[in-house]
């Protein structure tokens, strides 16, 4: 039986690098995917994420800027349930057009208290050391190397988490 899984796209084009999750979901758009998977390209909307995510998907997968310190382009695959929100996280509950995963994990947490949605089981980033992160559409050359790395992580990952394929140890933080 596979389960449903979300492979959400988190980002703002216009703001250079910050398009890498909104690209790689376009990307995996016009691929065939594993039973079970769908796609949002929710950009900027972390609100809508948020209740999104609460219809039912056993696992959710957010693709997304990480800036941790590593190379521009380096991949990562976060539990982002192992990670303590990030200072200001409750502060983007305020500006919907500003959210990181932390936020709408945060913002979860509360609607699913007063709602009947049923929060995912697992909650995956695949994420991406940003080069830079000023206006201006386009993604630096690192980071768009990076996308068809990230798509088949993604790929992978999703395969994985809706039970078509096989189970990689996902170590929180570990690098691709």
């Amino acid at each position: 039986m596979t389960a449903r899984v979300l492979v959400a796209g988190i980002g703002n084009i216009f703001l250079g690098d910050d398009g890498f999750g909104v690209e790689v979901v376009r990307r995996l758009a016009g691929m065939p995917l594993p039973d079970g998977v769908e796609l949002a390209d929710t950009g900027v909307r972390g609100v809508h994420l948020a209740y999104q995510l609460l219809e039912g998907y056993r696992t959710a997968i957010l693709v997304d800027l990480t800036p941790r310190g590593g190379t521009p382009g380096e991949l990562y695959v976060i539990d982002a349930g192992t990670h303590a929100p990030t200072e200001g996280a409750q502060g983007a509950l305020m500006d919907g057009h500003r959210m990181s995963p932390d936020a709408v994990l945060a913002l979860l947490g509360t609607l699913s208290a007063g709602l009947d949605g049923t929060r995912p089981e697992r909650v995956l980033v695949v994420g991406c050391e940003p080069a830079r992160l000023e206006e201006g559409i386009g993604l630096s050359e690192p980071v768009a190397a990076a996308v068809d790395r990230a798509v088949d992580l993604v790929l992978a990952v999703a395969a994985e988490a809706a039970g078509a394929g096989p189970e990689p140890a996902a170590e929180p933080g570990r690098t691709a």
